[in-house]
């Protein structure tokens, strides 16, 4: 059967597209040295990735559908939480040739985990249509939580040197091709991160405040 159009446009799908966007977005605030914006654009990417599974799961989808979720998903969170962190710590550091090879480093490793995830989820599906109960790596999301508490951090000189970006970017990276497996956050895992959330909104809102930067 030929599509009309090619992708698949409804409301299964707009969260994907609004994290993706939001991520763009964020990597444009970086180029313009607007650093609190960038922060706050991936935390929203990252709740718009944290909710778009169970909004998908509401529709009765077909292995198409299903599989061009999988896809698109893994795509948005590519550009999110590899291509936005990367270029956020890159641009912080001064643009040093060291922290570019690491940025770089970082997205090959968020490529990586997300692809053979890709792999391993439609494997998954073909047997069992249900929703998975763990992560295999450290999920990539993960910065999104991770970089605004060491930017807050970093703004209010509890740590002093760009290194630390550097740092984080280094073992969150080598967390992603690490093949330990995460309990997937339940309702209370979710209420839990959304409450950290709220706090490092919070904190960005008191660096906001006192003028940094």
């Amino acid at each position: 059967m030929e599509h009309k159009k090619i992708g698949y446009y409804d409301y299964t799908v707009v969260l994907t597209y609004i994290g993706m966007l939001s991520a763009v977005s964020g990597i444009f605030m970086v180029m313009n040295q607007n650093y609190i914006m960038a922060v706050i654009l991936l935390m929203a990417a990252g709740l718009c990735d944290m909710f778009d599974g169970a909004v998908a799961s509401t529709k009765k989808r077909s292995v198409s559908e299903k599989r061009f979720g999988i896809q698109i998903d893994s795509l948005s969170d590519l550009v999110s939480f590899g291509v936005l962190p990367a270029v956020f710590v890159y641009q912080l550091s001064g643009r040093k040739v060291h922290c570019g090879i690491i940025s770089a480093l970082f997205i090959l490793a968020a490529l990586i985990r997300l692809a053979f995830f890709n792999v391993l989820e439609e494997e998954r599906q073909s047997i069992d249509p249900g929703s998975k109960s763990f992560f295999l790596g450290v999920p990539v999301t993960t910065i999104a939580i991770i970089l605004p508490i060491v930017y807050t951090l970093f703004v209010k000189c509890l740590l002093k040197h760009t290194f630390w970006f550097t740092l984080m970017l280094v073992v969150t990276g080598i967390g992603f091709i690490t093949p330990v497996k995460i309990k997937k956050p339940e309702s209370l895992g979710k209420v839990i991160i959304l409450v950290i959330g709220i706090a490092e909104v919070a904190g960005i809102a008191f660096v906001m405040k006192g003028g940094s930067l």
